[in-house]
């Protein structure tokens, strides 16, 4: 009736950027480089799963996962928590706290043993850092001769706390759909997910230019992220006979706010020799909207406004400049030493457009966009 797996990483990451951290999301408030020559936050984590069949059509799963946090705290959370009902061999619904199936490997996007390299490409999977989402789904199957093809269905909403005191990023009324086709080794996987976004951190910003008259409520309106739709487009897929491997995926977000719109993709190959897998990856990350806004006119406010104006409009551009634009090549090798255990070692080189910060979180002051950045990360995953 009861079962029980478990899965970790202890990890080592170290960046040549010391003016910004490197982190695996853009939700981690530290990582590797000014925080840290050597971090061990950035992919370490451990989690349990039990899973309990009360009949042959009702089970239930939780997950609990222990990794860096916003608050830097270790605190385990719960990932998953949703009880199944099948109804027949190929149609379930399930209610609670479920994955977010926006992603080719969503379903483990945290169980790094499951994965080749040391992590999922940043560019790709930092624009929906969430994954997770409390609501139901439904799933169904039909399988054509030797092709099986599945078709989800979601609804829910999430909240999700963010560091260096940014508040909650409230999803209301997230809804998708999701498409797996299989053949032999061969995996694709579409989906379209939409919802109404909410930042919390964003709002003083806005709520400051609705104080200039109607030029401020439109600029309020246009980037402001209050109840705004947000939507996401992906398509991935995957080739694994078994000695070597192909995959990849693309992913665009758009909102109508202060995020705009980013597009983002990665390719990435291995071939398995013995017990080491050598791969490489290249990934990219691109803003398509505006990285930069005029803003209110200054030069039309009085001068005791005119500061105050100024302030606001930095403020609007430092959002708008976020937007990640770089690319990354990386090569590592994965070393399957024991049963159930991974050894991977991952060099990445990236180059940040001009003026992006580009994937880089906990950025001082001083930091200077554009650039390169090495990275270098060991990884031992294991499950049991």
């Amino acid at each position: 009736m009861l079962s029980f797996a478990g899965f970790g990483t202890l990890g080592a990451v170290h960046s040549s950027e010391n003016k910004a951290d490197f982190g695996a999301t853009v939700l981690a408030p530290t990582g590797a480089g000014y925080s840290h020559t050597w971090s061990a936050d950035v992919d370490s984590r451990i989690g349990a799963q039990v899973t309990a069949n009360f009949t042959r059509q009702m089970s239930a799963v939780v997950q609990v996962v222990s990794e860096q946090r916003y608050d830097n705290s270790y605190t385990p959370t719960i990932e998953w928590a949703n009880v199944k009902y099948q109804f027949t061999p190929d149609f379930s619904v399930r209610v609670g706290r479920i994955v977010l199936p926006v992603f080719l490997v969503s379903d483990y996007r945290k169980l790094s043993y499951a994965n080749p390299w040391v992590r999922p490409p940043v560019e790709l999977y930092s624009l929906i850092p969430v994954s997770n989402n409390d609501g139901v789904d439904a799933s169904y199957r039909v399988q054509i001769g030797e092709f099986t093809n599945t078709v989800q269905g979601s609804y829910g909403n999430s909240e999700t706390r963010l560091p260096a005191g940014g508040g909650v990023a409230t999803a209301k009324d997230t809804w998708g759909v999701s498409y797996t086709g299989e053949y032999g080794a061969a995996t694709v996987h579409a989906t379209y997910h939409q919802t109404h976004l909410t930042v919390d951190a964003y709002k003083p910003l806005f709520d400051g230019f609705r104080q200039f008259g109607a030029e401020g409520v439109a600029l309020a309106d246009k980037y402001g992220a209050s109840n705004k739709p947000f939507t996401f487009i992906g398509i991935g897929a995957r080739y694994d006979p078994g000695s070597w491997f192909v995959m990849g995926e693309w992913g665009l977000t758009e909102g109508d706010s202060v995020l705009g719109k980013r597009a983002a993709w990665y390719a990435s190959g291995g071939y398995r020799l013995g017990q080491f897998t050598p791969y490489f990856t290249y990934a990219q990350a691109k803003a398509q909207s505006n990285t930069s806004d005029p803003g209110l006119t200054v030069s039309a406010l009085p001068a005791f406004l005119a500061g105050p104006a100024t302030g606001l409009n930095a403020g609007l551009n430092a959002l708008l400049e976020t937007a990640p634009v770089q690319t990354t090549l990386s090569v590592g090798t994965r070393w399957d030493f024991a049963r159930n255990s991974a050894l991977k070692v991952q060099f990445d080189h990236t180059r940040i457009g001009a003026g992006s910060p580009g994937t880089l979180i906990n950025r001082q002051p001083d930091f200077q966009a554009g650039g390169k950045v090495n990275v270098f990360s060991a990884a031992l995953d294991f499950v049991f």
